[in-house]
């Protein structure tokens, strides 16, 4: 499903208003937490399910958040790229592939809401489906850049201090 993320961040802070919901801007809360407790979008991507349980359970305080795809994540990952060691073919691949992203920059990647009740963190997150193929890139190029040795490891792990 192709979601429109730059016209559904409207529609979100407009419904959460007209619910009662006093709305905090703030960063994303995913790596913030270890015990959150994520919405279904997949198979509920209509966030009005997630502020009717927030708002069922008395919360009143919606951590809103929406990440826009820049120019900085391109060229922190071209650069990523460029320490890989891919053989050069799939590099060039890799290149283009990170190149056919330049188009999506400025608009919204992903969008994030969140709630804390009881101790737990309760989160809706939709992302562009664009976003989710840059993001499985991402993780190609960071699998390879794990599975280099480093450079202790190069000369079986001994380390001289003379």
């Amino acid at each position: 499903m192709n979601i429109n993320l730059d016209t559904l961040k409207q529609e979100i802070l407009t419904h959460l208003g007209s619910e009662g919901f006093v709305v905090f801007h703030g960063f994303s809360r995913m790596a913030d937490t270890d015990s959150f407790v994520a919405w279904d979008s997949g198979r509920n991507p209509d966030y009005r399910g997630f502020v009717d349980a927030a708002k069922q359970a008395g919360v009143k305080l919606m951590v809103y958040h929406e990440r826009i795809f820049d120019q900085d994540l391109l060229e922190e990952t071209a650069e990523r790229l460029g320490d890989a060691d891919f053989p050069a073919e799939e590099r060039r691949a890799l290149e283009r592939r990170l190149r056919d992203f330049a188009p999506y920059e400025g608009f919204t990647c992903l969008l994030e809401l969140s709630f804390d009740y009881q101790g737990r963190v309760y989160m809706y997150h939709l992302g562009a489906e664009w976003y989710g193929d840059y993001l499985d890139l991402v993780g190609e190029i960071a699998a390879a850049l794990e599975e280099e040795p480093d450079e202790d490891e190069a000369v079986g792990g001994y380390y001289s201090s003379n």
